[in-house]
């Protein structure tokens, strides 16, 4: 079963109060509220806002003597919570309770207006469960998505293997105050191995924390764990935005991920079932204060509805690496596997060894609260391409590029789909029609076998789209799972996304999307961390357009010092359709890097367009790739 409170809604975002109760730092606080409330012989429960279901999901109240249930909304008196049915508040003095617990925060108000029914009473809130006044973003009103800028990490620091973790604090041109980020990090156990505070960086100042520098400033063993982070005086944005780096002492190691979606959800999608001599780990990272238990998280292959469950608990906080194999043997690529996940943790990553190399990428949230959309059938001529799924095309002659479209909403039982390739002027160079796929069929194609080797300009991108000439089955949640070998050092990456409607006036339900604003979003502001000297950073940036829009981008990609000071701009321009893969260094000379410093990284921003953009580290051995995150 699903944990029972909703973490967010596509319609009113985050659910701060589902933070608010799980959040690492409030947990011994809230099981003293809990013993307090058992203690008392009788207790009346006061839920003006719905959160006590919420609540007892995390800090079960099932040893409560409760004396009644009461709530403020007459349309709510009837509905049940353990046994008891709701009354107006107004009868609270019947019950003659020794303790009435209010079920909310920012309570003091509710406390006043209270007093004259609770007769002898204590009244107790959730007030108690507060953090401190100097953690908070936003001091007047605790329920506050910003008073949660929350995340969770991959972490690990183990012999041969390490992870490094950027980000910049994009919250200061929000307004945000750029005060802390307190960082705790659990060990794979759950238990809290090191717990500290940093003074976040001025204005688009770099964040950046090495696995090998915190196992050496804590003392600290091996580790594989997960990393939770909480940025104090943030705006505009209430998530931790990050790229991850996992690397090895060997050449066999690399790869990289982006920032986790904060928010729990029931099901992922998109994870690989294993190749021939593969393995593939699914990192399970218990997201919250108390176990996960023995049959709670399970795995399928899509389309199948037969389950096979975990038949282990995993502790708080804790980290648990689960083989695909131990639950589901017979699955090989290019099937792909659903995650029972019921709410437990963040988006998953996931680990592939295969041949002495190693990789890490992430599933993506299945959606649940979807339907097939008649409409978009029916808007096609108005929205041009539609939806758009925009990917790299490696250079051809030395890397393979693969697309496997992954269902990833539960009403998605077909999906009709068609790849288009380009060139990087945006020159259409092959196309495929999958057809009407069953949400059984695991179907993976590479762009070489359309191209026969060769692509005008040595790269480009390919473009998922729907294919209403084979189906009308559509609900705008367009995904697939893009992976990259190199034929040269027989490494491998891949990453895997949505789609959305890019460069059109037209808007269609939020679309195109904008990080600031109403739709649509028409500009671009992306963050280009920057690998170590041993690496070369590249990135792939495409100008995906769904109707007719400017011919050609206005990109500025501005090299930044770890500080946040410009110190180099170049103007480049990207055909609409095409695509522009380039490396740091071809861009950025010695000298203007060297200015910068080592904890420099590049913006890449456009006003005229929204781009889509990838990026990467490549060495001699080996290479990573993954999109990149905007702010």
């Amino acid at each position: 079963m699903a944990i029972p409170i909703e973490t967010f809604s596509n319609v009113a975002g985050g659910n701060a109060f589902y933070k608010a109760i799980t959040h690492p730092l409030i947990t011994a606080a809230a099981r003293e509220l809990v013993a307090k409330l058992d203690a008392s012989a009788s207790v009346a429960l006061y839920d003006p806002q719905r959160l006590l279901a919420g609540f007892d999901a995390f800090y079960p109240l099932d040893r409560l003597g409760i004396a009644g249930l009461f709530v403020q909304d007459a349309e709510q008196i009837g509905r049940a919570f353990r046994g008891q049915t709701a009354r107006p508040v107004t009868e609270l003095p019947s019950c003659d309770a020794d303790t009435v617990l209010i079920a909310a925060f920012d309570s003091k108000a509710t406390e006043q207006h209270l007093r004259q029914f609770a007769g002898r009473a204590e009244l107790v809130s959730f007030d108690c469960l507060r953090l401190p006044g100097t953690m908070l973003s936003d001091r007047s009103r605790y329920l506050s998505n910003l008073n949660f800028a929350t995340n969770f990490a991959f972490f690990r620091d183990t012999p041969g293997h390490h992870t490094r973790l950027t980000t910049v604090n994009y919250w200061a041109g929000y307004g945000g105050k750029a005060e802390t980020i307190r960082f705790i990090l659990f060990g794979g156990d759950g238990a809290v191995l090191a717990d500290w505070s940093a003074a976040l960086p001025g204005a688009n100042g770099v964040v950046t924390l090495d696995s090998r520098e915190v196992r050496k400033t804590f003392d600290l063993p091996p580790f594989t764990g997960q990393l939770f982070m909480h940025v104090v005086g943030a705006a505009g944005h209430d998530v931790v935005k990050y790229a991850l780096d996992t690397f090895g002492d060997s050449a066999g190691a690399l790869s990289c991920t982006h920032d986790a979606n904060s928010w729990p959800a029931e099901f992922y999608a998109g994870l690989p079932a294993p190749d021939e001599n593969e393995d593939v780990v699914l990192w399970l990272q218990n997201s919250h204060p108390v176990p996960i238990a023995a049959g709670e998280i399970g795995l399928n292959l899509m389309g199948d509805g037969e389950v096979a469950w975990l038949d282990r608990a995993i502790a708080p906080f804790a980290t648990y690496q689960l083989s695909v194999s131990e639950l589901l043997p017979a699955a090989r690529w290019p099937q792909q596997i659903e995650i029972r996940a019921g709410k437990h943790f963040v988006r998953p990553r996931y680990e592939i060894f295969a041949a002495g190399r190693q990789r890490i990428a992430h599933p993506n949230v299945e959606r649940t609260d979807l339907h097939s959309d008649e409409n978009l059938p029916k808007f096609a001529p108005v929205l041009g391409k539609g939806f758009i799924l925009p990917a790299p095309v490696l250079p051809p002659d030395r890397f393979v590029s693969t697309v496997l479209p992954t269902p990833m909403s539960t009403c998605q039982d077909r999906l009709p789909v068609k790849l288009a390739v380009y060139d990087p002027a945006g020159i259409l160079a092959a196309e495929h029609r999958f057809g009407n796929l069953a949400r059984s069929e695991s179907v993976a194609r590479t762009a070489n076998e359309f191209l026969n080797g060769h692509l005008q300009g040595g790269y480009g991108h390919m473009e998922l789209c729907y294919d209403f000439a084979a189906g009308e089955d559509a609900d705008g949640w367009l995904h697939a799972l893009f992976r990259f070998h190199d034929r040269q050092t027989g490494h491998a990456a891949e990453t895997s996304f949505g789609a959305h409607l890019f460069n059109t006036l037209i808007t269609y339900r939020g679309e195109p999307q904008s990080y600031k604003g109403p739709p649509p979003g028409l500009s671009t502001r992306l963050f280009l961390r920057i690998g170590p000297a041993r690496c070369e950073t590249f990135c792939h940036l495409i100008y995906p357009a769904s109707q007719m829009w400017h011919a050609k981008s206005d990109t500025q990609l501005i090299l930044m010092s770890g500080a946040g000071e410009e110190v180099a701009r170049r103007t480049v321009q990207i055909a609409r359709g095409g695509s522009m893969l380039w490396r740091f260094r071809e861009i950025f000379p010695e000298a203007e890097r060297k200015t910068a410093g080592e904890d420099c990284y590049v913006v890449v921003r456009d006003t005229t367009c929204r781009l889509f953009g990838y990026h990467g580290l490549i060495t001699q051995e080996a290479f990573s790739l993954d999109h990149m995150f905007g702010f």
